[in-house]
């Protein structure tokens, strides 16, 4: 999952608004583990453009709690 959201990532980003719901999207579909992974990832490509936005969406996302068994 985390090489498709990194795809998309990149085939919108020429959109800030896409880019930003895509984005959104992206960390809700993400496992825990993946999140950091990401979190650099989109860093390191996007930070000069939307450095706002990565920003304002890592600080929002609250990851849901594991399921109890």
């Amino acid at each position: 999952m985390l090489d498709y959201v990194k795809i998309i990532l990149l085939k919108v980003s020429f959109s800030k608004s896409l880019f930003e719901k895509e984005l959104r999207k992206a960390l809700r579909q993400l496992s825990p583990p993946e999140l950091p992974a990401f979190k650099a990832w989109c860093y390191e490509q996007f930070s000069r453009l939307y450095r706002r936005v990565l920003k304002r969406a890592f600080a929002e996302f609250t990851p849901l709690p594991p399921l109890a068994a």
